[in-house]
């Protein structure tokens, strides 16, 4: 099943145990994927983009990451 719910920096932030301003560093320097979708100039990422992102990780080692 596909997870289609939309994450924002603060929900990806939750999701690997950093700050928000982290999630937009990585954004900043290319780290991180581009946005499924940028409403009103915000982007929104796909759970699973994130989760496929996360899964790639240097240093992921295979940690459970999870969000509510």
């Amino acid at each position: 099943m596909t997870d289609r719910r939309l994450w924002s920096y603060k929900e990806i932030a939750a999701h690997i145990r950093v700050q928000p301003d982290t999630v937009r560093s990585y954004r900043k320097h290319g780290h991180l994927p581009d946005p499924d979708l940028v409403e009103s100039g915000k982007p929104y990422w796909f759970a699973d983009t994130v989760r496929a992102w996360v899964a790639r990780r240097p240093g992921h080692r295979g940690r459970r990451e999870e969000v509510d």
